[in-house]
């Protein structure tokens, strides 16, 4: 081997090597290398009583989308006004949670809650309706929404095309590690939880930070109330790691994110 042909390959290795180095260091996320999104669905009790004062003491904000209509809101509200001075984003989740009964498996849905016998106008009428009640509680003009089981469409019509100056982004429930630029803020992905282990959310938060991108977590029950479930054990350990790594990971409320997103697009 020559000494010139040497030196070039080892120069190609050496900047090989850079670059890959560079890659797994960017700091893309508000000078971190990821974002995790910790979100709560469906105003349970056990938000308020479990969920939140864990948060407090890791001193992470959270997302909880609200359900207008549920008692858990309107017996609660000092509760979720106070969780909402401490930081806490209080996402609208519509004022019923109309689900398409037409899709497999909705046997559950009411008839009074049937997104396909919605009008759009309905629809739209309720996310405002609720608008105007987070607002009453918290004062805040900003928030996200979140699409009540993924629903984005009745018949054809994407209904949350009427509202979407009204939000900073709206979250689905579609698993993916998109690119700042790829996010789409009107079907942000997410991942749904179901009987997880912390040991499978942090290898979620892994990729998310090897891909140089965020994980939206869609949490339901939290220890209990809600068919969708995860022990609270397995959310605490998620949350010690996430505060072990934090000079790492940007965990921050969806608002929060979704703004950074929209500025960097």
């Amino acid at each position: 081997m020559s000494i010139r042909y040497f030196k070039i390959t080892l120069f190609t290795a050496f900047f090989a090597c850079s670059f890959m180095s560079f890659a797994q260091t960017q700091r893309n996320w508000n000078s971190k290398k990821c974002a995790v999104v910790l979100t709560y669905d469906d105003a349970l009790n056990i938000h308020l009583d479990k969920v939140v004062p864990m948060l407090d003491k890791y001193n992470f904000k959270g997302t909880f989308y609200l359900i207008g209509a549920s008692p858990n809101v309107g017996n609660r509200i000092e509760e979720w006004r106070k969780a909402a001075k401490k930081g806490h984003e209080l996402g609208n989740h519509t004022l019923n949670h109309p689900c398409d009964a037409t899709l497999p498996d909705r046997g559950w849905v009411g008839a009074e809650t049937d997104l396909s016998k919605y009008t759009v106008a309905r629809a739209v009428n309720e996310i405002r309706a609720t608008n105007a009640l987070l607002k009453a509680i918290d004062g805040k003009s900003e928030r996200t929404f979140a699409y009540p089981c993924g629903d984005t469409k009745i018949g054809n019509e994407f209904f949350y095309t009427q509202v979407k100056n009204e939000f900073v982004g709206a979250r689905n429930g579609e698993p993916a590690y998109p690119s700042i630029k790829e996010v789409n803020l009107d079907n942000i992905t997410g991942f749904v939880e179901i009987n997880s282990t912390a040991e499978q959310m942090i290898a979620k938060v892994e990729k998310a930070e090897e891909k140089g991108s965020f994980v939206v977590f869609i949490f339901h029950g939290v220890g209990g109330e809600h068919s969708l479930n995860i022990e609270l054990e397995e959310h605490r350990k998620l949350l010690d790691y996430l505060k072990k790594n934090e000079k790492d990971i940007w965990v921050a409320p969806m608002v929060d994110v979704a703004k950074f997103i929209r500025a960097k697009q």
